[in-house]
């Protein structure tokens, strides 16, 4: 056991007191390889953020967001379509495992894996290893993940009718009059679940543009025409000579006539 001056102890005990090494020595012994939270690090995270965020607005200045018409619930004709990074769930609820009967596969079940497998990934896999090649299963898994994701939104892209997506959700001005009871009583629910919500087309052709007159809109109202049902045992006659009338006089306007 040591003796002698300049030896210290613990308490009254026989442990002899030693200085340990700073663990956690200062900033400017590392010049160059570390700097202060506040603020260096965090003045240049703004940086990046403000590069951008201006970049990210004069890209919608420069490409505006595609506006559509007004959008109508009672328009049963027009057929919606997400945005990009949703369109591989879109294009799985096409498939018939996943659509009719099984919507909920489609809906609820396979969303539903993805998301709690993303959750259980800490826990599916805890291996500390670092570099993906020595990670099978979950390298294995995420490649897979991303190949179904990228085969569903290319199909889901190369099978879509776009000129149809784009006549559909054209804004069209007219002088169509949703006020009008011939509208709200009959149109309303005889028609635009085919025609559109503003009669400009869906499953069924436009009626805004061809120069139709009320006699041969009556008669395809009346006996129908191809996929077109004849209404002559659901109307009135009168009731068809006001639809006829209606449609015949719609035309292409102004938007600052259709305003007015």
């Amino acid at each position: 056991m040591k003796r002698g001056k300049g030896l210290t102890f613990v308490g009254d005990s026989r442990i002899q007191k030693y200085d340990k090494p700073k663990l956690n020595r200062d900033y400017s012994e590392f010049p160059g390889r570390t700097e202060e939270f506040y603020p260096d690090f965090l003045l240049k995270e703004w940086v990046t953020g403000a590069v951008f965020l201006i970049g990210f607005l004069c890209l919608t200045v420069a490409h505006p967001a595609p506006l559509e018409r007004v959008a109508d619930p009672t328009d049963t004709g027009y057929i919606p379509l997400p945005d990009w990074y949703f369109l591989f769930l879109y294009q799985i609820l096409k498939y018939t495992y996943a659509s009719g009967p099984f919507n909920i596969i489609g809906a609820m079940v396979i969303p539903g894996l993805g998301v709690g497998a993303l959750l259980l990934a800490p826990w599916l896999d805890n291996n500390k290893e670092r570099r993906w090649t020595k990670r099978p299963v979950a390298a294995a898994m995420m490649l897979i993940s991303f190949g179904i994701i990228f085969y569903t939104t290319w199909e889901s892209v190369a099978y879509h009718d776009w000129e149809t997506q784009n006549q559909q959700g054209q804004i069209v001005f007219s002088n169509l009059d949703t006020e009008d009871p011939v509208f709200q009583d009959l149109i309303r629910s005889n028609c635009t679940s085919c025609h559109g919500g503003e009669l400009t087309g869906g499953s069924g052709p436009n009626l805004i543009e061809p120069d139709l007159n009320a006699e041969t809109v009556n008669a395809f109202v009346t006996n129908g025409s191809g996929d077109m049902p004849a209404f002559e045992d659901q109307l009135t006659e009168e009731e068809i000579q006001q639809i006829s009338e209606f449609v015949a006089n719609l035309e292409l306007t102004s938007r600052d006539e259709a305003e007015n």
